[in-house]
């Protein structure tokens, strides 16, 4: 049943030996003390609760950031110390001065990021979904018929694939990396948009052709058409703003929801880690929306520190940062001459002469074939899940594996068209640490690290992420206000929480939030606008309030 009178939390000095002890969240939070999104506006914790009700955004009450009694709204049933108040008006310090911040982050986020994080969650959850049902949807073109005694030559499927699509460029080739799987023939076609590539599919044993589709780098035209809605909702640039504002505050309201739910006090440990099977209404809400989150906030920050990295406005950020502390994700060269020129066997070839002219690299005079350079790719170990991109003008063979899952193998080589000799090498091992780290999460976020179990994780959390925005919106319902009170938002309160917290604290907090703001753009704009409309409430509302008076 929902909160009703014999639920009401009862006044601080008048505490019940039956009652559940139990922090109520601060009168601002949308939703309760607990990681993830949490829903838009508050109420009374009840029809009786004891104490205001919850402010709203244009209560009097609000001032700037926090709400204005810190952990107050609804009386604490175990106390004001227990929710962050100090008696006598004194300043609080430590996390009874950040908790009512962290109470109004819950606020806002609800009001205005929780839906778009719902939406991200659905999407990706669609995305995770999308590797296997690849495999279904295109079946025919990805597999063989039969699988034979031995593969035909590369060359030999290259020419099959050219005979099926006579317009189209080939640019590379995808060797079958199973035994059951086709070769992959990638051309550039006249027509396509920007990103998008004509793969023709040919079964390796008989050189038979499968099928050809439009795609966009590995992804086949389901996968990509669902990784372009995750990331924009097929509104192209500026759909991709969505996103990043959602990953840009996924990471604070889970984090932040996991503060406030640590710092509740509740009557058996098991409480915290389990949902509380006994609780009814709300409370019953708050405790799986507290423990769900609990267990997947750290899935949840990974998420958005990992979708941030390819973000447009964050993402160059954290890639001029990552390239001057050198972790730069290095590249084989393929460039012809460029080898010799490091042995100082021609110090002019490539470079600028005397009067402005370049002299170019030179052009090959031979091709060994694709065959050829496949076997000297595997001579110098590297020969898994490979990838062969064709010599362009200047440019050797470059193969790379490109097998991501553990253990990785994405080793590469460039070998010279003209004799086969390796050009250059890049072994995995070598990347600096940031480099991997970056590759790792970028596949972890992609579902490719741990194939199938990567995918089911990824769409447990996005389920996960969409339950706690449904369960957070769901306790705000709860805590709206009675008919009698059908447009209040609460009493007003007191103003100025924020202000009884300790400079020594105000202070880092503010630079923090700064510096944080400014590397994740949308989030220090947004930020901006949210105090922005905030304080305009708070001013209205006390312009209202001394009209009133008056």
């Amino acid at each position: 049943m929902s909160l009703d009178e014999s639920q009401a939390i009862r006044p601080a000095d008048t505490p019940t030996p039956d009652a559940p002890r139990v922090v109520a969240p601060g009168p601002d939070a949308p939703g309760p003390d607990a990681p993830g999104p949490v829903a838009p506006g508050t109420g009374a914790a009840g029809p009786k609760a004891s104490g205001t009700g919850a402010a709203g955004p244009d209560a009097p009450g609000v001032d700037g950031l926090g709400p204005d009694v810190p952990g107050g709204g609804v009386t604490d049933p175990e106390g004001p110390l227990a929710s962050g108040q100090r008696s006598g008006g004194q300043r609080s310090g430590g996390w009874a001065a950040v908790r009512p911040v962290v109470l109004r982050m819950h606020y806002y986020a609800g009001l205005l990021i929780a839906p778009l994080l719902f939406i991200a969650a659905g999407t990706g959850l669609l995305y995770a979904l999308s590797w296997q049902a690849e495999s279904v949807v295109y079946s025919d073109e990805l597999t063989v018929s039969r699988v034979g005694d031995g593969a035909v030559p590369l060359s030999t499927q290259v020419r099959a694939a050219q005979s099926a699509a006579p317009t189209g460029k080939v640019i590379g080739v995808w060797p079958a990396p199973e035994a059951e799987d086709t070769t992959r023939v990638i051309m550039e076609e006249p027509g396509l948009a920007e990103g998008e590539t004509l793969t023709v599919f040919v079964d390796p044993y008989t050189a038979d052709v499968r099928g050809q589709l439009t795609t966009a780098g590995d992804a086949l035209p389901l996968r990509a058409w669902l990784s372009e809605f995750h990331s924009s909702l097929q509104l192209g640039e500026f759909g991709r703003n969505y996103s990043e504002l959602a990953a840009s505050w996924l990471w604070v309201v889970a984090l932040g929801g996991l503060a406030l739910w640590i710092g509740r006090r509740r009557t058996r440990r098991a409480q915290f880690v389990l949902p509380d099977r006994e609780a009814t209404g709300r409370r019953k809400t708050l405790s799986w929306h507290g423990v769900v989150g609990l267990w997947a906030v750290a899935g949840l920050v990974a998420l958005s520190a990992t979708g941030l990295t390819w973000s447009k406005y964050a993402g160059e950020n954290i890639g001029q940062l990552q390239d001057r502390l050198g972790g730069a994700t290095p590249a084989v060269s393929a460039t012809l001459g460029e080898a010799a020129d490091s042995a100082g066997a021609d110090e002019h070839a490539g470079h600028h002469m005397p009067g402005g002219t370049e002299m170019p690299p030179p052009q090959p005079t031979a091709d060994i074939g694709i065959d050829r350079a496949v076997e000297a790719a595997r001579a110098a170990g590297v020969g898994d899940h490979v990838r062969v991109t064709l010599p362009a003008e200047g440019k050797g063979y470059v193969i790379k594996e490109q097998d991501k899952q553990v253990p990785v193998h994405l080793d590469a080589v460039a070998v010279d068209p003209a004799d086969g000799e390796v050009m250059d090498e890049l072994r995995f091992a070598d990347y600096p640490v940031l480099a991997q780290l970056t590759r790792f999460g970028i596949d972890l976020h992609m579902g490719q690290t741990f194939g199938l179990a990567n995918q089911l994780a990824l769409a447990a959390l996005a389920v996960a992420l969409m339950f706690l925005v449904f369960w957070g919106y769901r306790m705000w319902w709860l805590r709206r206000p009675t008919k009698d009170r059908a447009l209040s938002f609460g009493r007003p309160q007191p103003r100025g929480a924020w202000r009884k917290a300790p400079v020594t604290l105000l202070l880092p907090l503010a630079a923090v939030t700064a510096v944080v703001g400014w590397f994740v753009p949308m989030l220090g704009i947004s930020l901006i606008a949210f105090l922005a409309i905030d304080v305009l409430l708070g001013f209205v509302a006390g312009r209202r309030a001394a009209a009133a008076k008056a």
